[in-house]
Order: C-alpha cells, then sequence, then structure tokens
C-alpha cells in the first residue's frame, strides 16, 4: 500500500547529469528540462547568480566578481558544493507545485566511475531535495532509451559520446557483459579544435567558438569535409582581434586524435567480447547517442573501421534522460540495471 501511494504522488525524476548538459525526465511527463551544466556564482558571497543556459551565456563575459563554473568534469562531480546547489535549482524548478512526496532520482553516471565517485552524486541528490537516489551506467540507460532490447539473450553494442566522457558497453540479458569509458568526448573535441587553431594561425578563440566550428563544417570522414567558415578570435601576437578563414579539412585533421581513441575504444570492447556475443552485434550492428554522435561522418568511418552496420539512435541527445525515466516507470524490471541506491536516513 506504501509503495502504491509513493507511486501515485511522487514525482519521481532521472536526471542525465551530464558534463555538458544536464537533462530532467519526469515520470509521467517526459523530458522537461534540458539546460547547459554550468552555474554562475558570485565569488564574495557565493551565492549562486544564474544556472543552466543564463550560466553558459555569461561564460568568458563575466565581471570580476561573478564566476560561470562547470561543476562536472570528465562526466565526474568536480565541485561537490556547486553540484549540489545546481541539482537543487533543477529539482525545485521541475517541482514548481507542491508534490506530496520528495522526489526519487535515477541519475545516469559514466561506467567508469569509482565508488568514491558514484556515492558523491547520490549525496548531492540527497542534499539536493531527493528522498531516495539510484544510478545507472549511461551506456545501460542509452540502451534503454534508444529501445534495446537489453534483457533478451543477445548482444547489444551501445556507444555513447557524451561531452566529458565516451562510453562503450556490451549488454545481454539486462547486465553490462564488457564495457570501456574513456574521459573523451565533445569536450575534448573542442579544444582540438581550439588548440589547432592556436598553432596554427597564433589566433585565441573560446570553447563556444570552437563548438560552433565543430558542428558547422566539423567532420570524422574526409567525404564530410566540405566547406569552410570565418572565425574571430584574438591575435597571440598583437593581441588584437583578428579575422581568418578555416577549412573543413583542417578541421578534419584537428579532430582526428579524439575520433581516433574513440574508434580505439570501440575496437578493445570488440575484441574483450565473447564470440556468441560477437555474432550478435556484427548482424545487428552499433548504436550510437549522445551529442558527440551527431559530429558528420562518424557514423560512416566506424562502419569502414569495424565492417558493422551503424545506426543513430533516435533523438541521440537524449537517450540517457530517456533511459533514466524508463527506468524509473518499470523500476522493478530494471532493477538488475541499477548499480547504487541511498535514502535519506
Amino acid at each position: 500500500m506504501l509503495n502504491f501511494i509513493y507511486g501515485r504522488f511522487s514525482k519521481d525524476l532521472g536526471i542525465d547529469l551530464g558534463t555538458a548538459n544536464t537533462l530532467v525526465f519526469m515520470k509521467g511527463k517526459g523530458i522537461i528540462l534540458q539546460e547547459p551544466t554550468v552555474v554562475a556564482i558570485d565569488r564574495d558571497s557565493g551565492n549562486v547568480f544564474a544556472v543552466g543556459e543564463e550560466a553558459r551565456l555569461m561564460v568568458g563575459r563575466t565581471p570580476g566578481n561573478i564566476v560561470a563554473v562547470k561543476p562536472l568534469k570528465d562526466g565526474v562531480i568536480a565541485d561537490f558544493d556547486v553540484t549540489e546547489k545546481m541539482l537543487q535549482h533543477f529539482i525545485q524548478k521541475t517541482h514548481r507545485r507542491k508534490s506530496f512526496l520528495a522526489p526519487r532520482v535515477v541519475v545516469g553516471v559514466p561506467s567508469g566511475v569509482t565508488s568514491v565517485e558514484r556515492r558523491a552524486v547520490l549525496d548531492a541528490c540527497l542534499q539536493a531535495g531527493a528522498r531516495e537516489a539510484f544510478t545507472i551506467d549511461e551506456p545501460m540507460a542509452a540502451a534503454i532509451g534508444a529501445g534495446l532490447p537489453i534483457h533478451d539473450a543477445t548482444g547489444n553494442l551501445m556507444l555513447d559520446i557524451g561531452g566529458g566522457t565516451t562510453e562503450v558497453a556490451v549488454i545481454s540479458l539486462g547486465g553490462i557483459v564488457n564495457s570501456r569509458s574513456i574521459r573523451v568526448g565533445g569536450n575534448e573535441m573542442d579544444e582540438a579544435v581550439m588548440q589547432y587553431i592556436k598553432r596554427n594561425y597564433n589566433l585565441m578563440i573560446g570553447e563556444r567558438t570552437a563548438e560552433e566550428i565543430k558542428q558547422e563544417i566539423g567532420s570524422a570522414h574526409p567525404e564530410f569535409a566540405v566547406g569552410s567558415r570565418e572565425v574571430r578570435g584574438r591575435d597571440l601576437v598583437t593581441g588584437l582581434p583578428k579575422t581568418i578563414e578555416i577549412t573543413a579539412g583542417e578541421i578534419l585533421e584537428a579532430l582526428s586524435e579524439p575520433v581516433a581513441m574513440i574508434v580505439d575504444a570501440l575496437k578493445m570492447t570488440l575484441e574483450k567480447t565473447p564470440p556468441e556475443l560477437s555474432a550478435d552485434i556484427l548482424d545487428k550492428g552499433l548504436v550510437m547517442a549522445g551529442g558527440g554522435s551527431l559530429l558528420k561522418g562518424l557514423d560512416q568511418l566506424i562502419r569502414e573501421e569495424t565492417g558493422m552496420p551503424v545506426h543513430r539512435a533516435e533523438d541521440p541527445l537524449t537517450c540517457v534522460a530517456r533511459g533514466t525515466g524508463m527506468t524509473l516507470e518499470n523500476l522493478a524490471r530494471y532493477e538488475s540495471a541499477l548499480i547504487s541506491s541511498r535514502k535519506v536516513s
């Protein structure tokens, strides 16, 4: 009876706590919030000045007393206090109406995190107002969100490329058989673009500009390296503003290293996969999710490098969040996928 009351009145939340973006799924409503994982803080008082999109617009443009902080690095909490304040803001924002009960929360975390890092996520959720918190590995959540038959006795291969990490996992019978997590993702690609332009043009550009370049003319395969773009930044020699023209071929070269690391992680996972599951994967192929999977030509490159069919999940940016939400809606069915949990004592 108590479980029925909890299920009926609690506005449970699934959270994809990403390095670049945080998405919140509310049970029964779907994804209700999608904002950058950025917090602007007043350095003098320690008070939160802005969170999410409003804070992202302040990155690199704040006065001395306000600092824009990205509290997660490579998929894990780098600043616990700021993460707690950010989660508190998101939970309160999604719980505008007074709810009968504090929410239960399921959070997606990288499969390579330590038990200490996992506990920090659970503690942050409880401190932010959750009644009970669970963690689920991101590739498992992405597979659930992408609609893969994770409970079947067949191999499913999931590649989730987020902002801070890339997760590769072979999933069968409701569990992860083999996985690999590397701290390379969209942010590393942006950094590679920044360093290439700095090295070749003596031009300093910001993270937002690098991300825009990657999205507009970035690619992982020569067939897709078409076009050019005007880039504005600060000349490192004169210190003055400067404009250059950069081609898609140059960005292809700039991105080659992080892309190669992602492909290598995929190959290493496949090398350690049992033969029976390898046969399933060769037949069914790979499913890609996460913002990094949107890089032009990446599916083509992986297809050529591995000889497997490659599919991009429908709405890859929201796969992990939808997976956490689907887990919440049927905790009994997905209990084996949850890694750890904590309750308010």
